[in-house]
């Protein structure tokens, strides 16, 4: 089946920050559309809309368990997709993936533990150190060339410091776009599991995987290292499910799942997720691979044709390897323009909005996100705008 990647359904006045943030800028009758936060520009799959349907006029939409059912088809996915034998009791509830990763923070550490981050990253990752009141370990990843890697000496410094008593591992990475390695996971590991240092691994985007690269489950490297960790995922990235609020966190630890469920009742002791949120789970793990497969074809295309644009345009423009997500990273420095005069830039002149790079840290000044989830031809109008204004 042949899905429509064409159609676009404008999203001003639904509550949109993302649809919000051009209309000082945007006409709403003007063919454009933002390119910024991380959810797609593309209409659900069918079969997710239908199963949706179904439940609505033939269920009361009252308060909802996962079924056996819902965790049969998140396990079998799991295994489907990734190799990982889950088990359906290791899975707890959550409404987002930030919500567990700063439940995490919460219920494994104290005020002033240490808690370890690969920077830039994903920003909410920022807050859930700090806004909880603990010390923000910082392990700079090091650019080589056009993809990041770790700092391992400086990792294994900072987690052998007593007071690091947490490391969250974005995999794959937001915003630089690495699919980690099985040695660079292994080598985590290893680190990890010598200095008492709890991993969540935050894999929320583990399915968006391109073409020649592969996603390794942090959870799957040995039986120890399945032991000392907490696995994060949802459908949202993957199906653009983000709305329905629906996550799947896995901790196979008994002890780990138990303190977990402990620490809830303190902040969210009743962690129902939406009803609808799981029939659309189910769903898209049931019958919507095929969609996901084309989802993966179309981003693929259009990070080509960005790449082969500052390519040949703007070759001051640094495009990083894109190895996993829909989220392109790039370094604009080349340009000499100071990153809020960039920004103003973008906007107001060439019509084009991405995730500022400071967002993700002060590395990322001068950086940007390009969410490339979206039909193709946004992608071409755009860029000849950027022409107009840079080239």
């Amino acid at each position: 089946m042949k899905y429509d990647f064409e159609t676009i359904n404008k999203r001003y006045n639904t509550g949109s920050k993302k649809w919000n943030e051009l209309v000082p800028y945007v006409k709403p009758e003007e063919d454009i559309i933002p390119f910024s936060v991380a959810d797609m520009e593309l209409r659900t799959a069918p079969e997710i809309v239908d199963a949706i349907k179904a439940e609505a006029e033939h269920s009361v939409l009252g308060y909802a368990n996962p079924t056996d059912a819902y965790l049969s088809s998140v396990c079998r996915w799991m295994k489907e997709r990734r190799g990982w034998d889950a088990r359906p009791e290791w899975i707890l509830p959550a409404h987002g993936v930030v919500d567990a990763f700063f439940d995490c923070v919460k219920i494994y550490t104290e005020p002033g533990d240490g808690v370890m981050l690969m920077t830039p990253v994903y920003y909410p990752m920022y807050h859930a150190v700090l806004d909880n009141g603990r010390k923000l370990v910082d392990n700079p990843l090091v650019r080589r060339e056009s993809r990041y890697e770790i700092d391992f000496e400086d990792f294994e410094r900072k987690a052998a410091d007593e007071n690091t008593k947490l490391f969250i591992l974005c995999s794959p990475h937001n915003p630089v776009g690495r699919a980690w390695e099985r040695w660079e996971l292994e080598k985590i590991a290893e680190i990890c599991l010598r200095h008492n240092v709890l991993v969540v691994s935050d894999e929320i985007h583990f399915d968006l995987i391109m073409p020649g690269h592969t996603h390794i489950v942090y959870a799957t490297l040995s039986k120890e290292v399945e032991q000392n960790c907490i696995v994060c995922t949802a459908p949202s990235k993957t199906f653009n499910l983000a709305g329905l609020q629906t996550s799947n966190i896995f901790v196979p630890n008994e002890a780990l799942r138990a303190r977990y469920l402990e620490g809830l009742k303190r902040s969210n002791p009743n962690p129902k997720c939406n009803i609808l949120g799981y029939v659309a789970c189910q769903a898209a793990y049931d019958h919507c691979a095929g969609w996901l497969d084309q989802v993966i074809g179309l981003i693929d295309t259009n990070r080509k044709l960005v790449v082969d644009f500052f390519a040949k345009e703007l070759p001051q423009i640094k495009v990083f390897d894109l190895e996993a997500t829909y989220l392109l990273w790039m370094d604009w420095r080349g340009l000499g323009i100071d990153y809020r005069e960039l920004e103003r830039r973008n906007h107001e002149e060439a019509k084009v909005f991405f995730d500022e790079g400071y967002v993700f840290g002060a590395q990322g000044e001068g950086f940007e996100r390009w969410n490339l989830a979206c039909p193709t031809r946004y992608i071409e109008e755009a860029l000849q705008r950027i022409k107009a204004v840079y080239a």
